[in-house]
């Protein structure tokens, strides 16, 4: 028999186990040699394809945040009244913990391990997609179409609701990613005290 034929190490292979160990150990529950065992090579082959374990967390952090600041411009973008808007930019934010589990999970655990300024770079970004949700909610409680007293508060539970899709959702169980979007979408309306058209 033949020599088993290993799919050569790429940044893009190296990147992907790292995500996949990061996010069931926690960034620093994975050593190096360990990403390095998972892809049949040695430990110092990996600086072929990256600088650091940090550039690893810092390209999974930079990624996703910029994927989710991405996702809630472009279906704020569409216009619409608040109920409309707030639907959408719900169900992409939980569509994506659904279909992004493992970037959701190192995200939301290991984005403090990154040094500064990266760090603080990355928590701003959170906290900008924070922010445009409250003011779509805020615009909502202006207009009369939602009701609720704090709209940070709404903002913070619809978001949190969301991220607990990563730690529960799996492609195998009774509902899609697109069913559980859907729904999530239909909370938050009922969070702000504007329940969905049924």
């Amino acid at each position: 028999m033949g020599a088993t034929v290993r799919d050569p190490v790429t940044s893009h292979r190296v990147l992907d186990h790292a995500l996949t160990l990061f996010a069931e150990r926690g960034y620093h529950g994975t050593a190096l040699s360990e990403i390095a065992g998972a892809l049949g090579v040695r430990t110092p082959s990996l600086y072929n394809h990256m600088r650091s374990k940090h550039e690893l967390l810092e390209s999974i952090v930079d990624t996703t945040t910029a994927g989710v600041l991405a996702d809630f411009h472009a279906v704020h973008d569409e216009g619409g009244e608040p109920p409309d808007v707030l639907y959408r930019a719900a169900r992409v934010y939980a569509h994506r913990h659904a279909t992004h589990r493992r970037e959701a999970l190192v995200v939301n655990r290991d984005t403090s391990s990154l040094d500064e300024p990266v760090r603080g770079a990355m928590q701003a970004r959170r906290r900008e997609h924070e922010h445009a949700l409250r003011a779509v909610i805020s615009e909502g409680v202006e207009r009369g179409v939602f009701h609720v007293e704090s709209p940070a508060l709404a903002s913070f539970a619809i978001r949190e609701l969301c991220v607990s899709i990563a730690r529960w959702f799996s492609e195998d169980g009774p509902l899609s990613a697109d069913q559980v979007a859907d729904q999530y979408a239909g909370f938050a309306l009922r969070i702000v005290g504007c329940a969905p058209d049924s």
